[in-house]
């Protein structure tokens, strides 16, 4: 500690004297480690990274940054990275992984740094379950900030909506509690305008009474991907509140851990989660089993803490390019403007093209409102390229492709999965009305623009 305080200015050494975790300078043992996200497509270099070990270290980092004019950029896993974070202070939250469960209240509360994987598994010791996204290796709480869609979604809605308060260190250095009585607007704000107010650093929310599932996943071959988009399309629509489904072109990797039958192919995936009876859930994917025989047929019953077998995500590190949208209605024109451009016969450098049903309780006002986009879209649409060959101009056209196809059908985004944006285009997911707000309460709450947000409002 001494080493990089020597380093730094004698305001930076009084500031950060007091962290307990790490300070580093570029070129420090442990430095690019600390600043690596998932997303390898970037190398970023901070000015300072700062890992911050209570909410007191990360008070100290931005009371730092804002006295020698930097901007203060957070990161957990770095599944959200989306620039070099050149001239920031970077906190680095992955030590504040702490997760308890309160099981008579039906809570949990999660440090800033945790990750699904450990709310999953201590919630299920009582019987419960969190509203995780599709992989439990992402962080728990820049997914709910964004909103947070996931596999039981249509049930129980947005992740955002079930979080009972939060503490947060705002741009002047204070830590904040923070819920619907205090600071009502910034617990607004902040719930759906992800990182533009300050940096939370714990969250309580609520946990679900749900042990098991029936789902998983079926994969068609790429011969049979305009049948099966085309019947998904209008089956999802009718299915109930308690089935989240979701259907993807995969153009997947020769890796040996991939199964066989899946290995370096052109695949369509199928997910599928109904928390009703197995009986029910095999009698609601029956006619979806029909379209065409599949490759692989893994649906079957589950413990909830068996759910990343549903999307089987990528845990390691990759260079990606993403983009994503909403869309009010999914018409079969809205399907062969998608197959015309990241189909099995398209070469389109895109490892992934989804389609989530929304709608179910999504649609629905929480009883606690907040700022997350999407409850008025049927379905999302999100891309990613993988910067593994072509360069980025060449990924960033395939995924803008994909989401001008769906342009007719458009209304906006869910900010989780809106993919690289500019202020400009953040800002018009929200209504009006909600972006006024959001900006006004960015300005009393930042006034000087301190956070380095992914996703700034303009």
């Amino acid at each position: 500690m001494t080493a990089v305080l020597s380093a730094l200015t004698d305001l930076a050494a009084t500031e950060l004297a007091t962290v307990t975790g790490p300070v580093l300078l570029p070129g420090d043992g442990g430095y690019a480690e600390e600043a690596a996200g998932f997303n390898a497509a970037y190398s970023p270099s901070p000015d300072v990274v700062v890992g911050a070990t209570t909410a007191a270290d990360v008070a100290a980092a931005v009371r730092f940054a804002g006295r020698t004019g930097r901007k203060v950029a957070v990161q957990a896993t770095g599944h959200g990275l989306m620039s070099t974070l050149d001239g920031t202070v970077l906190v680095s939250t992955r030590r504040m992984g702490a997760v308890s469960v309160d099981p008579l209240n039906r809570s949990a509360r999660a440090g800033a740094g945790a990750r699904w994987r450990e709310v999953i598994d201590a919630a299920a010791e009582h019987g419960l379950a969190p509203l995780n996204g599709s992989t439990s290796h992402v962080g728990v709480v820049g997914y709910t900030l964004g909103g947070g869609l996931g596999p039981m979604a249509r049930r129980y809605g947005f992740a955002a909506d079930h979080v009972r308060r939060l503490t947060i260190v705002t741009a002047d250095g204070e830590i904040r509690a923070v819920d619907a009585e205090r600071d009502a607007d910034l617990f607004w704000a902040v719930r759906g305008g992800k990182g533009n107010f300050g940096i939370v650093t714990e969250i309580e929310f609520d946990l679900v009474p749900v042990t098991r599932f029936h789902g998983g996943a079926v994969f068609f071959p790429a011969e049979s991907a305009a049948d099966v988009l085309h019947a998904w399309r209008e089956w999802a629509p009718g299915l109930p509140e308690d089935t989240t489904t979701s259907v993807a072109l995969l153009r997947l990797p020769p890796d040996p851990a991939l199964p066989e039958p899946l290995r370096g192919r052109f695949v369509v995936s199928l997910r599928f989660v109904h928390l009703g009876s197995a009986e029910e859930g095999a009698a609601l994917l029956a006619p979806m089993r029909a379209v065409a025989p599949p490759l692989m047929d893994l649906v079957a019953e589950m413990p909830y803490p068996a759910v990343d077998a549903v999307h089987m995500d990528p845990t390691d590190p990759m260079p990606m390019w993403d983009r994503g949208a909403a869309v009010s209605a999914l018409p079969a024109e809205a399907i062969d403007a998608i197959l015309a451009v990241a189909g099995p016969d398209v070469a389109a450098p895109l490892a992934m093209v989804e389609i989530r049903l929304l709608g179910g309780a999504l649609a629905r006002a929480p009883r606690v409102p907040n700022a997350v986009t999407g409850r008025d879209a049927a379905f999302s649409v999100f891309t990613v390229g993988v910067l593994a060959g072509p360069p980025v101009e060449v990924v960033a056209a395939s995924t803008a492709a994909v989401v001008d196809a769906v342009g007719p059908w458009a209304c906006g985004a869910l900010i989780n999965l809106l993919g690289q944006a500019g202020p400009e285009r953040v800002g018009r997911i929200f209504a009006p009305a909600d972006r006024a707000r959001l900006l006004e309460i960015a300005r009393r709450y930042d006034p000087a623009g301190t956070f380095a947000s992914n996703v700034v409002i303009g």
